[in-house]
């Protein structure tokens, strides 16, 4: 039985490794990396990442900020500072075992502010479904107002989406299921975790408990600005990066928009923060706005490796905060 446990723990963990490594295998086959530090070094303008790195910063801040919100009503009282680092630190942890940042900050906050670990998973579910309406409601806008874009990129390059999927090649069609295949894998097992967690039925009380929260917030005025400014963050930490490329800064905020919307549900798959599906995403979209397959691949691979060691360097700072810090220090 232990056996049978440690094999699948150790599938759960090697499979989004595998699935990461096989797709960037598969898009960077043949690529010069050596021109990378190149383009890193003399082609690129580091003034706009390193403007993008305040909004990715607080983006994680507000996410705490905004969980401090919905744990206060249930009688749960999180040191704000520990919100944030316990953010800081799940996003961190995602990048070894994917998904399990949302765990990890429940239990951060259960070890240092002796927080409910059943009521504050709850809160994290309100949190998503929060951002899940958000972001639908941002997809169907920005997809509307790009209609106009991609007909016009279609009638000036005399493509049509027939064209496009008769040219993409069945190892790009194999990802492509395999990356949908992922998600619904991912999906399954979330849901089989929380099953599994929720049997004890005062758990499910607590969890129930944390998803209610909402209604009892003090100022819900102050959690939809936390809300909506996560996603504005976000996006201006990818949207910047545009600005550090000559063949991506004249492509507009429209285009930027709908790379973020497509790398959004990319990430979905489960890869160390997202990596292989949300280059591919982009770097497929960055090709319909005209950028050449070899510039694509530059923006995708440094951008991604760029932001994700920000979220390595936020983790290492929240684990040594955290772990100078007493668990009865005042706020």
């Amino acid at each position: 039985m232990e056996s049978k446990k440690l094999g699948s723990r150790l599938l759960k963990t090697a499979f989004p490794l595998v699935l990461c490594g096989a797709i960037l295998y598969w898009m960077y086959r043949g690529f010069d990396f050596q021109t990378v530090g190149h383009v890193m070094l003399h082609e690129m303008d580091w003034t706009w990442m390193l403007l993008s790195f305040p909004f990715g910063i607080l983006a994680q801040m507000m996410r705490g900020w905004r969980w401090k919100q919905t744990l206060d009503p249930i009688g749960e009282h999180p040191r704000r500072w520990a919100a944030v680092n316990a953010v800081f630190l799940s996003y961190a942890a995602s990048l070894v075992i994917p998904r399990i940042g949302e765990f990890t900050r429940c239990g951060v906050l259960k070890r240092w502010d002796g927080i409910s670990f059943s009521k504050a998973l709850g809160t994290v579910v309100t949190e998503r479904a929060v951002d899940t309406v958000i972001v639908m409601l941002y997809t169907g806008l920005i997809l509307l107002f790009q209609m106009s874009t991609f007909g016009s990129f279609f009638r000036k390059t005399d493509t049509s989406f027939d064209h496009i999927l008769s040219g993409f090649s069945a190892t790009g069609w194999l990802v492509t299921v395999i990356c949908g295949v992922a998600a619904l894998l991912l999906l399954h097992l979330l849901l089989k975790r929380l099953y599994i967690y929720n049997k004890v039925k005062t758990t499910l009380g607590d969890v129930w408990e944390g998803i209610l929260s909402l209604r009892a917030v003090s100022n819900l005025r102050l959690y939809l600005v936390f809300s909506v400014g996560i996603w504005v963050c976000y996006f201006l930490h990818f949207y910047l990066t545009f600005f550090c490329f000559d063949f991506t800064a004249h492509l507009g905020i429209g285009c930027a928009l709908v790379c973020f919307i497509v790398g959004n549900f990319a990430v979905i798959v489960p890869t160390p923060n997202g990596a292989g599906p949300w280059h591919f995403a982009v770097k497929t979209m960055l090709l319909l706005y005209g950028v050449q397959d070899e510039q694509a691949l530059y923006f995708v691979l440094i951008v991604h490796s760029v932001q994700t060691l920000l979220v390595i360097l936020l983790g290492v700072w929240a684990w040594f905060r955290l772990s100078f810090s007493s668990k009865k220090e005042a706020a």
